[in-house]
């Protein structure tokens, strides 16, 4: 592992749309699923469309389009509106389960979602929910496909991140630091500190379990 300083990070407000992987295509009704869950949740709160677009900073446009499922948000875009809505954030990537313990076998996971950046970059990313069942978590855990980010831009954001790299090389970027994670190799973070999180040489898949809401 090598550790070295660096110059002040670029930060950008969600480098999940830096994720990229090959897992099949999930289809038009995993992206409704989710607009339709943002939608109940923020009519659960009470909250209007202008009330959490001034909360979030997103466009009213942007919102109704999550909504309808014109296209899958971002992870860091659900991150915004669970601190909006309450702190749902798990809820909003997979549901709010109905168990208090949940058993996935490795032939039984979830579908796997692909999310779309809505102005037609090829910013994709994959993942794949190993919880979903269990009411109340706090956390999500994910399995992610990533791809390298020649652009090195960071995020930060509330909340906590833990990560165990399954295949391949990871470059974690925190803070002035910057650390080659290698297959067994693992790191838990505050995620209000810029992060980055990219494949090298190739691809990388990692388990990532994610607090959207300190």
């Amino acid at each position: 592992m090598e550790k070295k300083n660096n110059t002040k990070p670029h930060i950008n407000v969600d480098y999940f749309e830096d994720l990229t992987g090959e897992m099949p295509d999930s289809g038009s009704r995993q992206v409704q699923e989710i607009g339709n869950r943002i939608k109940r949740l923020r009519e659960e709160k009470g909250v209007s469309l202008e009330d959490l677009s001034q909360a979030t900073g997103f466009d009213i446009q942007f919102l109704e389009n999550m909504e309808q499922g014109v296209f899958q948000p971002q992870l860091g875009a659900l991150m915004k509106l669970s601190k909006a809505l309450d702190g749902a954030f798990s809820r909003l990537v997979s549901g709010e389960g109905s168990t208090q313990c949940s058993i996935t076998r490795k032939d039984q996971r979830q579908d796997i979602d692909r999310s779309t950046f809505p102005k037609g970059q090829k910013q994709l990313y994959t993942y794949q929910s190993l919880a979903p069942e269990v009411k109340g978590r706090h956390m999500e855990a994910l399995i992610v496909n990533l791809e390298e980010n020649p652009d090195e831009e960071t995020t930060m954001h509330d909340g906590e991140e833990f990560i165990y790299v399954m295949e391949g090389r990871v470059l974690l970027k925190f803070g002035e630091d910057r650390y080659e994670l290698e297959s067994g190799d693992s790191a838990h973070y505050l995620s209000n500190t810029p992060h980055l999180v990219a494949a090298q040489k190739g691809k990388a898949t990692i388990l990532a379990v994610l607090c959207g809401h300190s």
